[in-house]
């Protein structure tokens, strides 16, 4: 048995399954099942392998890890992390994958950011709340571009926030980790302590699929991320309605709010945050084009 024939093998059971990316998948699956790099897979992929228990227990592991992809486990769920913004980030199924589209909205809050990672040096205190904060990727992220002396995150599922928590002891600093990030468990503003002081931004990447379409979803979402992370209600807008009409308590004048959006939702959310009193909406796009982050300022 070769490395080659085994990726042969994986590839071959996941396109009979119709998996997505079947090749790309197989070999992800072997690296991790053998604790290889792309170098040593590519030096000695030809290579017979020895017949011992620690190559048994590999090809073990990689045809039971197969075998959940098979099943359209998502492969980060089955490896256990996806990266984001340069980090590595610890998910399982009680959070949402963190995704690229993702990434354009942290993107965009460090280009409006720009100049703070050095008024903080010189003491200007910013404050960051970020909403539904699932595996804490946006939090974490933020947290870690040194803009934010303070970060807040909540999430109503505390399976979720474990995970973030996890994230937050593992990719964060000692010093940013006792000083800035804060965690809490409840619905959106309510999981909020009395007296939390306001903010110079709000995040969220809340539920926004129409009930509706959660059953039309590919079988690694609809079967495997957690509903409630998903589920926007009829329309899809519930959650925007929600924060939009109390956010405006706890920004700052002048403040912020960055919310990511479906491709087809940036009417409905920009009419929102305009009947609301917001000001400067704008919508940024990602790297397809496609609309994905609402962002507006408060006047207050």
């Amino acid at each position: 048995m070769t490395l080659f024939r085994l990726w042969t093998e994986g590839t071959r059971v996941l396109e009979q399954a119709g998996a997505p990316d079947a090749k790309q998948d197989a070999k992800q699956l072997l690296l991790a099942a053998f604790r290889l790099d792309m170098v040593h897979f590519l030096l000695n992929r030809m290579q017979e392998l020895e017949d011992n228990r620690k190559n048994e227990e590999s090809i073990r592991l990689y045809r039971e890890m197969v075998g959940r992809r098979r099943r359209r486990c998502p492969l980060q769920q089955i490896l256990g992390s996806q990266e984001f913004m340069g980090m590595e980030f610890m998910v399982n199924r009680h959070v949402l994958i963190p995704r690229q589209d993702t990434e354009t909205l942290v993107e965009q809050v460090l280009a409006d950011a720009a100049g703070w990672k050095e008024e903080a040096a010189l003491g200007q205190e910013r404050a960051l709340l970020d909403l539904c904060t699932g595996s804490g990727c946006i939090a974490v992220s933020l947290a870690a571009s040194g803009c934010f002396f303070r970060v807040t995150a909540t999430d109503i599922s505390k399976e979720a926030l474990r995970v973030a928590e996890h994230n937050v002891e593992a990719l964060l600093p000692g010093w940013l980790k006792l000083q800035k990030v804060q965690l809490f468990c409840g619905d959106l503003f309510a999981a909020l302590p009395e007296g939390g002081g306001r903010y110079d931004v709000i995040t969220s990447n809340p539920p926004y699929i129409p009930t509706g379409v959660i059953e039309s979803l590919e079988p690694e979402v609809r079967e495997y991320e957690p509903v409630l992370a998903l589920d926007g209600d009829g329309d899809g807008l519930c959650y925007y309605r929600r924060i939009i009409s109390e956010a405006g308590g706890y920004l700052k004048a002048g403040g912020r709010i960055y919310l990511e959006i479906g491709f087809d939702q940036a009417e409905a959310v920009c009419g929102l945050l305009r009947e609301a009193g917001y000001q400067d909406i704008r919508v940024c796009r990602d790297l397809t084009g496609k609309n994905r982050v609402a962002a507006a300022c408060w006047p207050g």
